[in-house]
């Protein structure tokens, strides 16, 4: 999906992917990553966003919940990560990273509530009475007050399969009635996702109708008497977005693919953030006329058609990707064609490399031509070797 841009904009990475694999620094199934252009992304979204007076909390699940970019984003200026899921959170308080919103798309089990209160999470996003009462609950005891971010929803709204979860907008003066009886917990602002996507038919990132529900659900709290309301309003955020949520008067993002430069609209259109992460593997085998790469990294939307295989990227062959069956593992990628064994495979695709078995190498130092590998970590974030 991103092959071309990817080539197009940062082709020393693709080059470096080739060499790295056939000097045997990195194994197949590993995602590389740029890390100059990655902090380069981030950093140019960060500013545009202090320009609109907007707040950015970054999520990390995409690159693998990896802490050192979470540091390296903290000293960038970003105010803290956003966590998909409560373990991701663990990694994060485990390398005491700020933490700026927990349970969006994953409610906090209750073993680990207190856990969380008192680590001064900035937002807790809920989406069931029951869990309001448990946070109040915690809270109380660490005599703290929370800030929620309601969960709002609608009928039409966009919900992917197992995200399904929120409180109705005609459930929600129920909801603000039953907070105003707690004593440790506030509703200081209102979540969806996706509340943007990219349309490919007119090529732009246009609002999807999960926003109409929060600016609803924004007005019902005002008439309240709840004031300052946040409003969260996370998917595909990139620079060319931000100025587009300005007139919406949205609070914060939650950059993850922009920091890549691999939202849709990025394998697509000129953006101001460059993709910096590329999949390499290896040819392993022939099977029918066809060649077959070692897997590990797929991810079911990857939307990926194509790929370099060689030795170097002066001298590499471009194969289509064979479809792959997704309610199979994925122990190998199917290559159009047949290529010599132990052949470098390079792919530029859309992942989630948290919910991947690939191993993720960290690279500095490509712009000044010195490349440097920081380290290799797991798919969660841990570090396995320098």
């Amino acid at each position: 999906m991103f092959l071309n841009k990817t080539i197009e904009k940062n082709k020393a990475l693709v080059e470096l992917g080739f060499q790295l694999h056939q000097q045997e620094k990195i194994l197949p199934d590993t995602y590389l990553i740029d890390v100059d252009t990655f902090l380069d992304n981030a950093l140019k979204m960060l500013k545009e966003a202090q320009h609109h007076n907007i707040e950015l909390y970054f999520m990390l699940k995409q690159v693998g919940r990896n802490p050192y970019l979470a540091k390296e984003l903290i000293k960038l200026g970003y105010s803290g990560a956003v966590v998909v899921d409560f373990k991701e959170a663990m990694i994060m308080m485990k390398h005491h990273i700020p933490i700026a919103n927990v349970g969006h798309l994953v409610q906090i089990p209750k073993a680990l509530l207190q856990t969380f209160v008192n680590y001064n999470c900035k937002y807790f996003t809920v989406y069931s009475k029951e869990k309001i009462k448990e946070l109040n609950e915690c809270a109380k005891k660490s005599e703290k007050t929370l800030s929620l971010l309601l969960r709002v929803v609608n009928d039409q709204d966009v919900i992917y399969s197992g995200q399904t979860g929120g409180f109705f907008l005609n459930q929600l003066q129920e909801v603000i009635d039953y907070v105003k009886e707690l004593s440790h917990v506030k509703i200081k602002g209102i979540t969806s996702f996706p509340c943007f996507l990219y349309d490919k038919d007119q090529k732009e990132i246009k609002s999807t109708s999960n926003l109409d529900t929060l600016l609803q659900a924004k007005k019902l709290l005002q008439d309240n008497g709840l004031k300052d309301i946040h409003v969260n309003a996370p998917s595909s955020t990139c620079t060319s977005l931000l100025n587009q949520m300005v007139q919406y008067s949205i609070s914060s993002a939650e950059p993850g693919h922009g920091l890549s430069g691999s939202t849709p609209i990025h394998a697509y259109q000129d953006e101001m953030e460059k993709p910096c992460v590329i999949y390499v593997s290896e040819i392993s085998h022939h099977y029918k006329g066809n060649s077959y790469c070692y897997g590990g990294g797929y991810y079911r939307r990857s939307h990926v058609k194509e790929a370099l295989v060689g030795n170097r990227f002066e001298d590499c062959n471009i194969h289509e990707v064979l479809n792959m069956d997704p309610e199979s593992i994925d122990y190998h990628f199917g290559l159009a064609g047949v290529s010599h064994v132990s052949d470098t495979v390079i792919m530029a695709f859309r992942f989630q490399i948290f919910v991947t078995r690939s191993q993720v190498c960290l690279l500095k130092g490509l712009k000044e031509n010195k490349p440097e590998i920081i380290g290799i970590y797991n798919s969660l974030g841990e570090k396995l070797y320098e």
